[in-house]
């Protein structure tokens, strides 16, 4: 097997002390690893200073998906503890019920004993869910019970919790600090259980002061699913079998992305999920096409990219299909000596870390 498709060479050695537990101070202060694709050069910065890297005519792309209380708490009718991890936005029910509105969505349950179909979840004072139907891997659908007063986003946000990674410890649950933190700027539609990292860098000001160097942006949709924490388990990663997720883009994004490439400008995208998504819908002359539907692209080395000239991106975890597509990019390699030496120079990794951009 080469080593670019055997698991074990995409590990490296973490210290607990590298894993970001909030972010940095101001989002545009987080530090910057700065990678050249042709030279191999590196440079050293701040993330302010990858405006300097821009170059007018060029595009900025992001991902606008907005991650949503996907965490509850409560309670079953014994009175024993549960824990409810929405694994997608919920899909609202019709109903002529006046007292209550329904939602179902597929979840995850943490109990002392699987609940049985029909069980009933308390999950606050006026919202409850009932187990529908005991899926495969553990999950379990269920349908959201709320007071009709109110709609789906207010009830998830008085009594949901942001989705933090578990890499992440929080004894007393998320914080307000992290309803916002763990949030880009531009977020829009809800549907993420876990946030595009690499935008939580941008701030407003800083977007501002790109656009006016004379840097377009525009925006897809990709909503960040569970499976992204999902861990590879082939030695061959060849054989691993990539997550499926929601995805859309905008008939005048794609037009964007198209013109600005005719025109010789640099498509800068803002994540892997911006990398994914713009690749899946890549023709083989890279012109992206517009629409919706579900992304189970899986980025290796040896990919070659269509669309994608740049990519901003944060660091990410040992052995995973993150790491695989930005390899795929840099090259497994050089990509693995540049972590241990970031890591050897102090940089915070993971969601509220530091960041790198891979540019040409």
């Amino acid at each position: 097997m080469q080593q670019d498709f055997a698991l074990q060479s995409y590990n490296y050695t973490l210290p607990a002390g590298n894993i970001a537990q909030h972010p940095a101070e101001a989002r545009e202060n987080s530090r910057l690893l700065i990678l050249n694709r042709k030279t191999r050069q590196q440079e050293h910065g701040n993330f302010h200073d990858i405006i300097t890297l821009f170059k007018p005519g060029d595009l900025l792309v992001v991902n606008n998906t907005k991650v949503f209380p996907a965490r509850l708490y409560g309670n079953k009718e014994s009175g024993g503890k549960v824990e409810v991890f929405l694994l997608a936005y919920p899909v609202e029910q019709t109903t002529t019920d006046k007292a209550e509105k329904k939602a179902e969505v597929t979840s995850l349950i943490k109990s002392s004993k699987r609940p049985k179909p029909g069980t009933i979840l308390h999950l606050g004072p006026d919202l409850r869910a009932v187990v529908l139907e005991l899926l495969a891997d553990g999950k379990v659908q269920i349908e959201l019970r709320y007071d009709a007063t109110k709609d789906l986003a207010t009830i998830l946000g008085q009594y949901g919790q942001v989705p933090l990674p578990p890499y992440i410890s929080r004894k007393k649950g998320t914080t307000e600090e992290d309803r916002k933190r763990y949030q880009t700027v531009y977020a829009k539609e809800p549907g993420a259980v876990a946030a595009p990292t690499a935008g939580l860098h941008f701030s407003k000001e800083l977007l501002d002061a790109i656009h006016k160097k004379g840097v377009e942006s525009t925006h897809i949709t990709l909503h960040v699913g569970h499976g992204t924490f999902a861990p590879v388990r082939c030695e061959d990663i060849r054989e691993h079998q990539i997550h499926e997720e929601y995805i859309s883009i905008p008939k005048e994004s794609a037009e964007k992305i198209n013109s600005v490439r005719k025109k010789g400008g640099k498509i800068w995208a803002v994540g892997t999920t911006t990398v994914r998504t713009l690749e899946f819908m890549a023709d083989e002359n890279g012109n992206v096409r517009s629409g919706d539907g579900w992304c189970n692209l899986y980025i290796l080395p040896g990919y070659q990219f269509k669309t994608v000239d740049n990519l901003i991106t944060n660091f990410h975890l040992p052995e995973s299909s993150l790491l695989f597509l930005v390899s795929a990019l840099y090259g497994r390699e050089t990509l693995m000596t540049t972590y241990r030496q970031a890591i050897e120079m102090g940089y915070r990794f993971y969601s509220y870390g530091d960041a790198m951009v891979i540019h040409t």
